[in-house]
């Protein structure tokens, strides 16, 4: 069991997708769009979910198409669904009986911003995602805003730690719900080089 929620990002093997839901994790994301580069066919998809119970998974997309979505959707029958465009969400929300995620990306909002996104599109989604495509440090101003949130806001935080220890710094100190974590490279099948991802899920396990 974790002490907080975690979600993996882009899992692209059975291996990540096993050991995290024994880790205990909560969610598992699979990138459906074709031209990303950790995309995830459904064959591939429907194998890897043969194999794991007892986590959540979410079909993760960047798309702007309402229609490729809904391709995705009956195509995956994800558990929820992660999308990065806000203005989306009510049409998603009237046509899928899904949960769904917003990802957010620290490197293009500001800070200031972030009570906005909250306030227009939080009513929308069970989670809001917070993360760095350049994998920023989580500088005072993102932590000042992040900190104005309440637990109500159900934020995942996503970057920004540079060791498990300041992680859980930020653990203590932030309203979130939980973390997001990247899925780790397949070497060849079945095995992985988990590194940090492992680092990390030990240091939160709990008795």
């Amino acid at each position: 069991m974790l002490s907080t929620i975690v979600k993996i990002s882009a899992v692209t093997n059975l291996s990540d997708a096993r050991y995290c839901a024994g880790m205990g994790v909560e969610m598992l994301g699979f990138t459906l769009d074709k031209t990303d580069e950790n995309y995830v066919s459904p064959e591939k998809y429907q194998e890897i979910r043969s194999w794991v119970a007892g986590v959540q998974f979410v079909g993760e997309t960047q798309t702007e198409d309402f229609e490729e979505i809904r391709e995705m959707v009956e195509t995956y029958n994800p558990d929820c669904l992660q999308v990065t465009i806000p203005e989306m969400l009510p049409m998603l929300v009237s046509e899928f009986d899904i949960p769904l995620l917003l990802r957010l990306d620290a490197d293009r909002i500001s800070p200031p911003a972030l009570s906005h996104y909250v306030s227009t599109y939080g009513k929308y989604v069970t989670y809001l995602l917070l993360e760095s495509s350049l994998n920023s440090p989580l500088q005072e101003e993102w932590q000042n805003a992040i900190s104005t949130l309440t637990e109500a806001t159900q934020l995942l935080l996503g970057f920004g730690w540079e060791n498990r220890q300041q992680l859980h710094q930020f653990l203590e100190k932030l309203p979130i719900a939980g973390i997001a974590l990247k899925g780790s490279e397949e070497l060849r099948p079945g095995y992985t080089d988990y590194g940090e991802l492992m680092d990390i899920l030990e240091s939160l396990e709990t008795e």
